[in-house]
């Protein structure tokens, strides 16, 4: 089973300004098919709070910091302090999650593996769990 890890994106030093970049399938393990940013989240606001079925997800902090908080279907919690552009949080399919804890003008970037679908939103925990114990 995929468990979400930290990726290093390539980093390329200038006096000019840094330059990071992604591609497949160096540093993306999937074809995009999405992508989508958060920003302007009031203070103590939280985003996210459910899993995918099949959608792959990597999460970069493009601007500010957050932190993305992992639940696994025993309930202990991994923190992911997400606050440099030039890393990522990959999430695999069936990984319960949410991002809390933004600064001031974050900009979070999401690249996704599957369109927008409903059908692949799992909002219940209890659900959740049981589908991964089967």
């Amino acid at each position: 089973m995929e468990v979400p890890q930290l990726i290093q994106l390539p980093k390329i030093q200038d006096v000019r300004g840094n330059l990071t970049f992604l591609q497949n399938p160096q540093q993306v393990p999937f074809e995009v098919r999405r992508v989508f940013w958060l920003y302007d989240v009031p203070g103590g606001g939280i985003r996210g709070g459910h899993a995918y079925y099949r959608q792959k997800e990597i999460i970069i902090a493009l601007s500010g910091s957050f932190d993305v908080v992992v639940t696994y279907p025993n309930g202990t919690k991994e923190k992911f302090s997400l606050n440099r552009s030039y890393y990522g949080l990959y999430l695999p399919p069936k990984t319960w999650s949410h991002v809390e804890n933004f600064s001031t003008n974050a900009l979070s970037l999401h690249i996704s593996s599957e369109h927008f679908s409903h059908e692949d939103y799992l909002r219940d925990f209890e659900e959740f769990k049981l589908l991964l114990n089967e």
